[in-house]
């Protein structure tokens, strides 16, 4: 499943980083630390992967 927006696909990607142990989960706030808590690694990748050229700053 893509991002809907490029706020969402942020959060899924500092989610992902810190799934991997590349960042702090104490460094996580609001929905990267929720993605963090209720999302799979493969799940974040779709929604990271996701190219933000098209997507609106914030889902409406």
């Amino acid at each position: 499943m893509p991002a809907r927006s490029k706020a969402q696909q942020k959060a899924a990607g500092a989610a992902l980083s810190a799934k991997r142990g590349d960042t702090k989960v104490k460094d996580l706030k609001g929905a990267s630390k929720e993605m963090y808590d209720d999302m799979s690694e493969s799940k974040l990748e779709d929604f990271a992967k996701t190219k933000r050229a098209d997507l609106p700053e914030e889902k409406d």
